[in-house]
């Protein structure tokens, strides 16, 4: 694969990121279903990951955290390593476990938004911030919305994967 198609590759990747930023943020994020906002980059990054494996993945992942970080209130760079864990992890998830498809994309989208939701409740449980019960039904409910999504992101990613240019085996 040529530097340019490289650089085409990953453009299309990122311009398709950007409706789903924007619907995130800018339309889903003011109005709450059941007080809760969906996330979806996460979902992105293991759409990508599904498609592309693990290198891809975790690249992907690492661009949507910086993305992440940009728009959240968070520890810096936290958003980053764990959107970069997530997309190397459901990569080699999809890669070698599972299937590289909708299915194998929605069972990753299930344990990339469980394991970012864990990690929030054992956090806001070591400061003591709220009690489990709560926790975890705003997280069920999270987890749950997002994944309404997930048919979308993955078509809309699929879309891109068949029309950039792939890598070639001399």
């Amino acid at each position: 694969m040529t530097t340019k198609d490289f650089l085409i590759k990953w453009l299309a990747y990122t311009l398709a990121l950007l409706p789903v930023w924007f619907l995130q943020d800018l339309l889903l994020s003011r109005y709450p279903l059941l007080g809760v906002k969906p996330m979806l980059l996460p979902l992105c990054a293991v759409a990508v990951a599904t498609l592309e494996g693990s290198l891809g993945g975790a690249g992907f992942g690492l661009g949507v955290g910086l993305l992440f970080d940009a728009g959240a209130a968070s520890v810096p760079g936290i958003s980053v390593l764990l959107m970069t864990l997530l997309g190397l992890g459901a990569g080699l998830l999809a890669q070698y476990v599972l299937r590289q498809d909708l299915i194998g994309c929605f069972l990753c989208s299930v344990l990339a938004l469980s394991a970012l939701d864990l990690l929030r409740i054992w956090a806001r449980l070591v400061a003591r911030a709220a009690p489990l019960r709560p926790m975890l039904e705003v997280a069920g409910k999270e987890i749950l919305w997002s994944l309404c999504f997930v048919p979308g992101i993955y078509l809309l990613f699929r879309w891109v994967f068949r029309r950039v240019p792939k890598a070639t085996v001399l």
